[in-house]
């Protein structure tokens, strides 16, 4: 890419798609598209293919996705699946369809099987059953990174895929019920203090099981050197280190000076999630910033935007 592309970033305005805007800004790219959800659905094949047609784009980072925890996940399988699988199709196709340089698609650590040998490496994909509490959703993005693959076979179309861990910062989904661990508990834990300094925000199992979480602007960034160099792989993005559930809560309640309750009732999910970096690493990518330190950006973001986001 040159500071004269033009470059599509489709979820503009969710966690990973404004990340990757500001890291472009701050490469010094300014030729930037983006798709407002008030004129275009990404779900509409015909929305999509006169986007494609009057915008040109020359690379594209394929961000846009309906997300969500364990507990939308469950609720709502049918949308994950239709949506993303609507979303991805449309926008790979159009890509190959109009030109696209290259075409980055962001996929999920989901994808890979529940009972993955650990670290989890890029060759373990459909190599076992999946995680049954977010299927729907893994198998949609299953589904973008085979789509990337197969065009690149069959059209020699310049598609590739990233697999991030679990992300967390700025302009995430902070919905007590719909969202990520992390952000859950931030919202949770800032709406405790309008109602007791004693209040206690409930974890969902013990906090036993081991997760890697990645900040967004290191995925923005690992996104933008996968597309800068000549990557062709599916590639997983990740900080390499494990931390507890309960490390991550413990990190959050004492910013916010509170108490964690753990309802053993709820489910947990994988004991253990971790992800190789290996590969990312010989590309020469390493995330920045450690998980501390983007925690509380990601606080300090919310407590600034909390009014925006009620």
């Amino acid at each position: 890419m040159d500071n004269n592309s033009k470059i599509y970033v489709a979820g503009n305005t969710g966690l990973v798609g404004s990340a990757i805007i500001r890291m472009l800004h701050e490469k010094g790219f300014d030729n930037i598209l983006s798709t407002p959800s008030s004129n275009w659905d990404l779900r509409n094949q015909e929305d999509v293919n006169r986007f494609f047609r009057i915008n040109k784009p020359d690379y594209v980072f394929l961000a846009a996705a309906k997300v969500g925890g364990i507990g939308a996940n469950s609720e709502k399988p049918a949308e994950f699946i239709y949506d993303n699988l609507m979303i991805q199709t449309n926008i790979i196709d159009a890509a190959y369809r109009n030109g696209v340089k290259k075409l980055l698609f962001l996929g999920s650590s989901c994808i890979y099987p529940k009972f993955a040998n650990q670290p989890i490496t890029e060759d373990q994909l459909l190599s076992g059953p999946l995680e049954g509490s977010n299927d729907a959703y893994a198998i949609s993005k299953i589904a973008g990174v085979k789509m990337c693959q197969a065009y690149r076979k069959q059209y020699g179309f310049n598609a590739i895929a990233v697999m991030p861990t679990n992300l967390y910062g700025p302009h995430d989904n902070f919905d007590h019920n719909s969202g990520h661990v992390l952000p859950a508990f931030i919202s949770k834990f800032h709406g405790s203090l309008e109602k007791s300094k004693h209040w206690e925000v409930a974890l969902w199992g013990d906090g036993t099981p081991i997760r890697d979480f990645i900040y967004s602007e290191d995925v923005a960034r690992g996104m933008i050197h996968m597309v800068e160099n000549e990557v062709t792989q599916p590639v997983n993005l990740g900080s390499g280190t494990g931390v507890t559930i309960k490390e991550v809560a413990e990190t959050i309640a004492e910013y916010f000076e509170q108490e964690i309750d753990y309802d053993i009732t709820k489910p947990m999910g994988d004991m253990k999630r971790l992800m190789s970096t290996k590969r990312a690493e010989s590309y020469g990518f390493k995330p920045e910033v450690n998980l501390k330190e983007g925690i509380i950006r990601t606080i300090k973001w919310y407590e600034e935007n909390i009014n925006e986001l009620q």
